[in-house]
């Protein structure tokens, strides 16, 4: 593996995947590959009790590959980038995001599948997609199941980030930490004291029961958002405009269609 590092603690019971590609750490197609293969490579140990996610350096992630939403890679992307999804889904391991720096995008989206986000007063979190003219099927569906529609909306639709305090207000963060060692520190004590005491097994069972319906829906209407973006969206102009005048690093002219 390049792109990501996977490393084992608490007596081999938690799996800390790092996105390691600073200082974007770009989820880009090979990191999505070597996420969802880590991922699937803990199907069949039932020692994990929870899966923990960061960014190696100062920011957790960027997001997704601006160049790879082009129209000619984004059946490819988003195929690759929703069975990160899927594969967390079947697999049903509590699952925690520790977010420093910019959580953007795809990154902020990962998180959202996450069941715990904790940040420190560094994180700025957003869904900016709408700058680029295109939106995010996996946060269309989730954000609104985690902070409510009204919420969920004006942020999808604005682009805005947000900071850690505000996320944390919002409901979409569980605690926020004055720095970084300070929310290490904090998780290690989270996990040594309400995770390891439980049943790995039971745990799945517990993931798989609080999350009956946010899976049913995301297994449900994943695959239509990412058809509605891939034959819908990107043969729109202004889809495409956003995404070149990005790469271009110029003002997007827009057409309305």
């Amino acid at each position: 593996m390049e792109k990501i590092k996977l490393e084992y603690t608490h007596g081999d019971s938690i799996a800390g995947i790092t996105l390691n590609a600073p200082k974007g750490n770009v989820l880009d197609s090979i990191m999505m590959k070597e996420l969802t293969d880590a991922l699937k490579g803990l199907k069949n140990n039932n020692a994990i009790k929870a899966i923990t996610f960061e960014g190696a350096g100062d920011h957790f992630s960027f997001g997704a590959s601006v160049e790879e939403h082009k129209k000619e890679f984004a059946a490819k992307m988003l195929k690759e980038f929703h069975n990160i999804f899927y594969t967390m889904a079947e697999l049903s391991i509590p699952t925690i995001a520790k977010i420093s720096g910019q959580c953007l995008g795809g990154a902020l989206e990962l998180c959202l599948m996450c069941n715990i986000i904790f940040a420190n007063k560094t994180a700025f979190l957003g869904q900016p997609e709408i700058m680029l003219g295109v939106f995010p099927p996996p946060a269309s569906i989730l954000l609104p199941m985690k902070i409510g529609s009204a919420r969920a909306e004006e942020l999808l639709i604005s682009g805005r980030s947000i900071s850690a305090e505000k996320a944390h207000s919002l409901g979409l963060v569980n605690e926020v930490f004055e720095d970084k060692n300070t929310m290490d520190a904090s998780v290690d004590e989270y996990i040594a004291k309400h995770i390891l005491p439980k049943s790995a097994s039971s745990l799945k069972y517990a993931v798989q029961a609080s999350r009956a319906f946010m899976y049913h829906i995301l297994l449900k209407f994943l695959p239509v958002l990412e058809d509605n973006y891939v034959n819908g969206l990107m043969n729109t102009n202004d889809a495409n405009e956003g995404i070149n005048s990005f790469l271009e690093k110029r003002k997007p002219v827009w057409q309305n269609k």
